[in-house]
């Protein structure tokens, strides 16, 4: 007589997830991943991923390799032009300016905000506040290594 198959857990709510991942631009370019060290751990809903990567990843199972393309939408969203500031040079004394630099700001809670300058001139600094990946649209690899019911 055979053992009956266990059911296999998937990934969902109140689940534990053990996983390799990489994350890539339309041209290849990796952003983050961790194929090449320890697996990653999260619970869905921990805040660890963002939903709609989350989201992507319900019903996987451990054994899934998957490569999902992940819109704005359900990834860093669209950017905003609210989130580009201009800002008096002044508050940047001292600092060597150049377009592409990322400035570390504190907002109001004291929490960091990091910021990217756009261009300069003698009197102003725009700064966008934007994800860098928002706008993109991005390549999502998995290997579910394993998933736990909590």
């Amino acid at each position: 007589m055979t053992e009956p198959l266990a059911t296999e857990v998937r990934i969902g709510p109140n689940k534990q997830v053990i996983l390799h991942f990489a994350i890539k631009l339309e041209n290849g370019d990796l952003v983050d991943g961790n194929f090449d060290k320890a697996p990653a751990t999260f619970t869905v809903g921990d805040g660890n991923l963002l939903p709609g990567f989350e989201a992507a990843l319900f019903g996987f199972k451990a054994g899934d390799k998957r490569s999902l393309r992940i819109e704005p939408a359900s990834g860093f969203g669209q950017p905003n032009e609210q989130n580009v500031q201009i800002m008096p040079r002044s508050q940047f004394e001292g600092m060597d300016l150049a377009a592409g630099l990322m400035v570390i700001f504190s907002d109001a809670a004291n929490a960091e905000l990091p910021g990217v300058v756009q261009s300069f001139d003698e009197t102003q600094v725009t700064v966008d506040f934007n994800h860098p990946l928002a706008g993109k649209t991005l390549t999502f690899d998995v290997e579910i290594i394993e998933v736990k019911a909590l």
